[in-house]
């Protein structure tokens, strides 16, 4: 693809899967940012923008080969979505919010950021889970069905995920991005992991919708 300051990032990771580990190394959001221009993402960033392509270009050498969701059908692309990501996310989030009252029951007084995190994890489950709901339930169908009208419940998704992507930034944040403190138990540390692998597989769960599935089916 031509990549020019005008191309976001959403384009680039869409077009070129294997930039999105570059984007994770590089600090740049691909998911709930993936509308900015990557020139203005890679300013953002504080990175040289060819410097960003050419690790893009190194990392497409020795990827191994995976579906092109850019071209598989729409059906087959929301079967991987709800079988791989839907079921992830509800099965991690139920996880995380054991350990996080566990946790924060044991620790909040030593670790006062820790009730705030049980209550920005209750936000975003209390969110996602309906979230879920709507997608299998009311736009997904209608995608696989070839109907038109998708726009507004579009938009809606579209606004959800942006206020997602926040509400794990806050999670990182209030977190010192997931740093242990000392003598943390093993909840602890399966807490943080447990924040961790929800915030990556979201990132990859947002982009496949955001910036291939909505824009295929709307055209």
């Amino acid at each position: 693809m031509n990549i020019s300051n005008d191309t976001t990032v959403g384009e680039v990771a869409a077009e070129r899967p294997a930039s999105l580990r570059v984007f994770e190394r590089a600090g740049i959001d691909y998911c709930c940012g993936g509308r900015r221009s990557l020139a203005s993402a890679c300013a953002k960033a504080g990175v040289e923008m060819d410097e960003l392509l050419a690790k893009i270009d190194d990392a497409e050498r020795v990827t191994v080969t995976q579906t092109d969701w850019r071209s598989a059908p729409l059906a087959d692309l929301i079967d991987h979505i709800e079988a791989v990501h839907h079921t992830f996310t509800r099965d991690e989030l139920a996880r995380a919010t054991t350990l996080m009252e566990k946790v924060a029951r044991v620790h909040g007084e030593v670790h006062p950021e820790l009730p705030v995190m049980r209550g920005v994890l209750a936000e975003l489950r209390e969110e996602l889970i309906p979230h879920l709901a709507k997608e299998e339930r009311v736009l997904f169908p209608r995608i696989r069905a070839g109907a038109g009208g998708i726009d507004a419940p579009v938009s809606v998704m579209l606004a959800e995920h942006d206020h997602a992507g926040d509400l794990l930034q806050h999670l990182r944040f209030l977190s010192k991005d997931y740093r242990l403190p000392d003598g943390a138990c093993g909840s602890y540390r399966a807490l943080y992991q447990s924040l961790e692998a929800l915030e990556a597989d979201l990132k990859v769960h947002i982009h496949l919708e955001s910036n291939i599935l909505f824009p295929r089916a709307a055209r």
